[in-house]
Parts: C-alpha cells; structure tokens; sequence
C-alpha cells in the first residue's frame, strides 16, 4: 500500500462492498445535511434497480428517498432547479444510456446555469449512474459514456474503482456546489475493500491515486480495470516486471500531475478504461502525458478499452469485446 492509500485509510476502516460504501456515503449524507434527497426511478420502496439504495426508504421518509415518473428528462430538470434554489438533490440516472433523453437539461441548464448567472448561482447536484458491461444487459443498458459528461465545461466525472474511492468520491460529489456525475461500474458492486468509517472522509475531486507502486510501467486505470489491473500487476511482478498502478477516480478535473511524475519515473503508460477507444478518456490522458512528459518517454503509449462498437447481447460476443486484466498485460508486455 502506498503512503498515499495509508493516509486515505489511517482512520478505523470496515471492509465492505462497493454497493455498500456508496450506500453508506448517502446515508450519512442524508443524516448530515437536511437539504440532501435522494430522488431518481425506483429508487425508494424498491431499493434501486441494482439495490444501492436499499433500506434508505424506511430510513428516511419518502421526501427525502423520492420515487419518480420514468421520465429523465422530467427528473433530471426537476433536480437542476431545486439545486438551483438552495437544495442538493442526488439523482439516480438508472442507467448512464439515458442520459441522452436528459441532455438538454444536463448540457444547456445544469453545466451552464454557474457562468450564465455571472458565478452568483450554485448547482449542488449530484448524478450517480451505473455503466459498463458484463450483465448481458445488451446495447442499451451498457454503455460508458463518462467521457461525454466529462467533456462538457461545467460539469465534473468521477468513476470509482474502489469501495473506499466510491464512498469518499459521492460524499464529495454530495458536498461540491457544482454538479457530479458518479459513474459506477455495475460489475464491481461486490468487490470488497477496506472504507474509512468516519463520516467526514470524502476524497478531493480531481486526485488520484497511486494504488500500487513500481518503476517499469506505469498503468491508468478506472473502474472495473483498476481491480484487473492489480491483480495483473501482481502476477507480472513474478517475472520481474513491477507496474505502477494509478485509479484516476476523477475524469474531470484529471490528476494530471500524479499521472505525469509516475511516467517520468517509469518511462511507459498503459491507460486502461472501458469506454471506446476513439476520442476519449485514454486519448486525453495520453495527449497530458504526450505534452508534460514527453522526453521521459522509453515506449509508445498504450490503450486498453472497448473496441468502437456496441456492446453485444450475446454473452460470449460481450466477453470478447470487453477489456480485462489479460488485455493489460499484453499492452505491458509489448512496452517491456
């Protein structure tokens, strides 16, 4: 563990899901702040789709755990005026495919509202979404999109890879008084970690983090792929290949500095995301590097992500065009 992860985790910790820790992050939340509610379809009397807001229904109340109509475009308007007037709604966007239907309300009222008001309006709201595939869900319900959201000004994108990343990332997105997307990966929802249990952690929007250390290879990763990405790591490490791996956890604003002194270090990058790979987040990562580090480098750049095309019903159709650890290690492999 870096010195950096022992400083996130030198208070008591639990060991916990990452449904869990986003769970626990909205129900403290929920107790700290009166303004907070939760509001998005199904998720009150059902428990979320995916049951991260199981319980917070009988918990608090249906004003504060709201159920909408099925209408993205009707909620997430809904969510932007009332953040406009003095409350923080934390809406669940059931799935990031959607938010296509919402986009006028998210790209021309919520990003926009700040700078059109001359900097005296707040937008405190928060967009928790799941992404990615590996459910069999088909086209429509395994898109990853985080890098659409994060390319608009005035709006930011986190996209935890940890339990402890997922709960420290939401508190923080709760408390910012401008809008977040959380993107979560619905294939990590059961993968385990260690979570601070002290309800003022949160994690600073826009720092990554150096989860493992190593001098031959540096790899970014996000989401489901930092998990692979570790255990890559370790396997590699047998041959005598040792991998720094960084959870970028903030899409917008990017860590670029961390990503950039980890190069300088290492010589080479693997940026490893599953969203497509033509014009997203691995060709922003890779144009910073490109621009800050570029005489450190020993080998080109190298991208792990999804192919450019929809994601297949068919579930071994869906495995092969979805990245893993083993795509990861060919990239390193290739660069060492």
């Amino acid at each position: 563990m870096t010195a950096q992860a022992e400083r996130e985790l030198e208070t008591e910790t639990e060991t916990m899901t990452v449904r869990e820790a986003v769970r626990q992050a909205l129900r403290e939340e929920l107790e700290r702040d009166e303004d907070v509610y939760v509001m998005g379809e199904d998720v009150g009397l059902f428990g979320g789709v995916l049951e991260v807001t199981s319980g917070l229904y009988d918990e608090f109340g249906g004003e504060r755990v709201r159920d909408t109509p099925i209408s993205e475009a009707g909620f997430m308007g809904a969510a932007t005026g009332a953040a406009a007037t003095g409350t923080r709604p934390v809406v669940e966007l059931m799935f990031s495919d959607f938010a296509g239907v919402s986009m006028e309300q998210i790209m021309n009222q919520m990003a926009k509202m700040r700078y059109m008001f001359g900097g005296k309006a707040e937008m405190p709201v928060t967009v928790r979404t799941t992404e990615g595939g590996g459910m069999g869900a088909a086209s429509q319900h395994s898109g990853t999109i985080h890098t659409w959201i994060a390319h608009f000004p005035g709006l930011m994108a986190v996209a935890p890879g940890t339990a402890a990343s997922a709960k420290g990332l939401t508190k923080a997105a709760i408390r910012s008084d401008d809008p977040v997307f959380v993107f979560e990966n619905k294939m990590i929802y059961e993968q385990e970690g260690a979570v601070p249990t002290d309800e003022d952690f949160t994690i600073p929007l826009g720092e990554a983090a150096i989860e493992r250390e190593g001098d031959d290879v540096t790899v970014v990763a996000t989401q489901r792929l930092v998990g692979e990405s570790l255990q890559t790591a370790e396997s590699l490490a047998e041959a005598g290949v040792e991998a720094e791996v960084i959870d970028a956890r903030s899409l917008y604003p990017l860590d670029t500095e961390t990503i950039v002194e980890s190069v300088r270090k290492t010589g080479r990058l693997i940026v490893a995301d599953e969203s497509p790979l033509s014009y997203g987040t691995h060709a922003e990562i890779v144009a910073r590097v490109q621009e800050e580090a570029f005489f450190s480098l020993d080998a080109p750049i190298q991208r792990v992500g999804t192919p450019d095309t929809h994601m297949p019903f068919s579930t071994p159709l869906e495995q092969e065009v979805l990245p893993d650890g083993d795509d990861v290690r060919e990239a390193i492999e290739r660069v060492t």
